[in-house]
């Protein structure tokens, strides 16, 4: 029996697949996991229980990530279950960005009481929302992840020129790409040609102010700018005063904050990204079944802090180790197994940064093997699964 604890409302669309052998709520007090969406657990005290952490959605700066490395808890995420949710409203956000619809829309609402005086008003007054249109125009996409190929794609659609970059983009990722899509060579070719800029990358100290004062100041005159990413990534003093030199037409985010609420050409969303029925269910339903293969099986996909490890199962018994990814550790591991008598049947081990994990089946293990593995320097956790 399994206990997961949810720390906010996860769509029953995916606790509904965690089965029998499974007890979950919001009042579990030792979990083997944790299913969350956007709930902080920087200060929260991890249980010795506590064996992975499940994202519902792509970001997890809500979660200790590296301290939970230290501890072998494996923190997954949900990449690509919110990214049609999240293109869809960037879309929007193109469009708002061009057409001053938010504007209308309020000043219409104001000619409320004129009676029949009212058709000859709008009239009269709509030259004063008038934009331009989004086709023929260049939109800029930096990062062609989930999110970034789908807006990418949908742009081309719509009669866009797209124009885009990725230093980590899969072969895979590559070859979903829609054909017209031009792949630039760095980030600042992306943001001097483009009309248009939409960003889709993680919040690092790499990424943090990604579009500042230097950068807008190689950009096209008139640039409207979408952060549906991370808020961090704009640098909003930047972007203020670009606005007011009119370097910048509109900023379009779906973070807001005190400072740019109601300013002139910013559009602030409430964090709607992945704010659609669809989306939590995908979401959740990716998470669960992460916790549940690594729970059960041992296996690892989608991790933010351990390496993917899959592996079919063989042997009788599976011995799921995480350790430090320094020389002669595995060489260590798998002399703990043999020299207690057990027979390797089945192994993978793959590192990622400064930790590996390694997944060994045996036949004729026994409790002595764990206890080997165990007193082993640099290993972080050692769990077996019969």
């Amino acid at each position: 029996m399994f206990n997961v604890l949810t720390l906010n409302k996860i769509s029953p669309v995916g606790t509904g697949r965690l089965g029998d052998n499974y007890t979950f709520g919001d009042d579990i007090t030792n979990p083997d996991a944790v299913l969350v969406r956007s709930a902080s657990m920087h200060e929260m005290k991890m249980p010795e229980s506590l064996l992975a952490i499940a994202r519902a959605g792509a970001g997890t700066n809500n979660i200790p990530v590296d301290e939970c490395a230290k501890k072998g808890i494996v923190v997954f995420n949900s990449p690509g279950a919110n990214a049609n949710a999240v293109k869809e409203l960037v879309i929007t956000g193109l469009l708002l960005s061009s057409r001053k619809i938010v504007d209308g829309i309020k000043w219409a609402e104001t000619l409320k009481g004129n009676g029949d005086a009212v058709a000859k008003m709008i009239e009269k007054g709509k030259s004063q929302f008038v934009g331009p249109e989004i086709m023929g125009k260049t939109l800029g996409v930096v990062g062609l992840g989930a999110i970034g190929i789908l807006v990418a794609n949908a742009a081309i659609a719509l009669g866009m020129n797209v124009v885009g970059f990725d230093p980590f983009m899969s072969v895979n990722n590559a070859l979903k790409l829609n054909r017209h899509i031009v792949l630039k060579n760095s980030v600042e070719e992306v943001l001097t040609d483009c009309d248009y800029l939409t960003i889709h990358v993680p919040l690092t100290d790499d990424t943090k102010d990604m579009v500042n004062a230097e950068v807008l100041a190689k950009m096209k005159d008139g640039v409207r700018i979408l952060n549906y990413s991370r808020n961090g990534l704009v640098n909003e003093d930047a972007v203020l005063e670009g606005l007011k030199s009119g370097k910048v037409s509109a900023y379009i985010t779906d973070f807001g904050d005190d400072k740019i609420l109601g300013q002139e050409g910013v559009t602030v969303m409430p964090h709607l990204g992945a704010s659609t029925p669809e989306s939590e269910d995908n979401c959740a339903i990716m998470a669960v079944d992460e916790i549940k293969d690594y729970l059960e099986n041992g296996n690892i996909l989608n991790s933010v802090n351990y390496p993917s490890v899959t592996m079919a199962r063989t042997g009788d018994v599976r011995f799921c180790v995480m350790h430090n990814n320094t020389p002669n550790i595995l060489t260590k591991v798998l002399g703990a197994v043999t020299e207690n008598n057990a027979n390797v049947e089945n192994m993978e081990s793959k590192s990622r940064k400064d930790v590996a994990y390694t997944v060994i089946d045996t036949t004729g293990a026994d409790a002595s093997v764990t206890s080997a593995i165990k007193e082993i320097d640099g290993v972080i956790r050692v769990r077996v699964i019969k």
